[in-house]
């Protein structure tokens, strides 16, 4: 980061952490002071008052816990578990989306409600929430839950690999992302991959390569739509200033990411500031009238890849321009 760029860092930061301000302010003070006393039933109000349905999400979780008692439920081929992921899934998503983040959504006609289609969006924010928030908002707003491709790494760490097959992630290979579109299935996948996960905040909202078009030559060989999303709000939940480059060959991770919160405040400075957020969904690229062989063709792939790419950067400037504020 340059003497130049600290300054709108700075700024940025101290907007961020008054907007999270203001967002715990708007729970009443004695609700606050109660928390000492009696956490359990103060996290409960203090949830209430954040929007959190608790009465749901208690009944969806009770439910989801005797069906798995019982044995009461089916996953598919890739380990997705619609229950999982409405009942225990979905609420969190939901909190998120639309409480923490405030989310936007433009162009949600776009998304076909039916057959396959493969949604291709920007990636950011050291962590992949802008996935989840994405398939949550589709979710909700299209009625079919988008099934994500994720990295290898995603699988081969414990905890996030059952919860990424069960929510209906698979790996990003070619084999599985043409079976799930020759299926009918909804399909999300992001180019950028950790490149855009890990890039520093001083290169917010500049696109990173998307490899070398292997989404598209997928969707070309299953006839699917390309539908380009550009999301507006997840650079600055996590602003990286360092990614560690030493500390992550050590730990086996693309990058370790070091932010002004973390890991100075621990997990705390885990906790995402609340930007304001916008999706947008763009007219969908055709692909079944493709001539036979072009998904083998590397100029035909190239021309389609950089088309998208293209597509999202210019949504992504003209996005930051129509939103007033980055924290409010």
């Amino acid at each position: 980061m340059t003497d130049d760029e600290r300054p709108d860092l700075i700024a940025q930061l101290a907007e961020g952490l008054l907007s999270l301000r203001d967002r715990v302010r708007e729970v009443p003070t004695e609700q606050l002071q109660e928390l000492a006393a009696d956490p359990i039933a103060t996290l409960i109000a203090l949830g209430e008052q954040l929007g959190v349905e608790w009465q749901d999400s208690l009944g969806d979780l009770i439910a989801y816990t005797r069906d798995r008692l019982t044995g009461d439920y089916a996953v598919d081929q890739f380990g997705y578990d619609p229950e999982f992921t409405e009942r225990v899934f979905m609420p969190a998503v939901r909190f998120l989306a639309r409480k923490w983040f405030r989310v936007e959504v433009r162009g949600i006609e776009n998304v076909p409600t039916e057959g396959p289609a493969l949604l291709v969006a920007n990636h950011a924010g050291a962590l992949p929430v802008d996935a989840l928030v994405l398939q949550g908002i589709v979710h909700d707003e299209v009625g079919r839950h988008p099934r994500m491709l994720g990295a290898d790494l995603v699988f081969k760490t414990p905890i996030s690999h059952d919860v990424a097959r069960r929510t209906g992630c698979t790996v990003a290979c070619p084999e599985d992302a043409e079976r799930l579109l020759t299926s009918g299935e909804l399909v999300s996948v992001f180019p950028e991959g950790f490149k855009g996960l890990g890039k520093l905040y001083a290169e917010r909202y500049r696109l990173q390569r998307f490899g070398r078009g292997g989404f598209v030559s997928t969707a070309v060989r299953a006839g699917a739509p390309i539908v380009p999303v550009s999301i507006v709000g997840s650079e600055e939940i996590f602003p990286l200033i360092s990614t560690a480059p030493t500390l992550a060959k050590a730990l086996g991770l693309p990058y370790f990411p070091v932010t002004p919160l973390f890991p100075l405040l621990g997990v705390l400075g885990m906790v995402p500031l609340p930007s304001k957020w916008i999706i947008e969904f763009g007219e969908a690229l055709t692909t079944d009238e493709l001539p036979p062989g072009a998904a083998e063709d590397p100029m035909t792939v190239f021309q389609i890849t950089d088309q998208v790419r293209i597509t999202i950067q210019n949504r992504l400037y003209r996005l930051l321009e129509d939103r007033p504020h980055t924290f409010f």
